[in-house]
């Protein structure tokens, strides 16, 4: 099955899964998804910086578990439904883990490329520019 025969739904839960070993045990960041023609194009994790005390940084266990991981991808591939009337944007989900529970917000943003909607026709052909003296 090619990747514009699949829902955006499902291409989003294929993302997920393809950094799932990324979140695991990440204590906070962003997920973005770009989009184009309602097929996934560019995906990748934005990791906030590793906070350290005491000149130690936190041991790796502090960050999301594996269940806490499958819940984002879930919350994730559900939150296109909220997608509406745009085929070409952004969506970044962001995401931290405090005290062992996690919290998302999602951004959806959409992109239009005006120079597309209008081609510029000349008013005067190239051969009736060579012919004027």
């Amino acid at each position: 099955m090619n990747q514009e025969a699949m829902s955006l739904n499902r291409q989003v839960d294929c993302v997920f899964k393809q950094l799932e070993d990324e979140l695991l045990h990440s204590l906070a960041g962003t997920v973005i998804i770009q989009i184009r023609n309602n097929v996934v194009g560019k995906y990748g994790v934005r990791h906030h910086p590793i906070e350290s005390k005491n000149g130690r940084i936190g041991k790796p266990e502090q960050g999301m578990t594996r269940e806490q991981v499958q819940a984002f991808r879930e919350m994730a591939a559900d939150s296109i439904n909220l997608k509406r009337n745009w085929t070409h944007g952004e969506i970044m989900y962001d995401f931290s883990v405090r005290s062992g529970t996690w919290s998302a917000s999602i951004l959806f943003e959409s992109n239009y490329n005006l120079a597309n909607m209008f081609r510029y026709t000349p008013k005067y052909g190239l051969q009736a520019l060579r012919d004027t003296p």
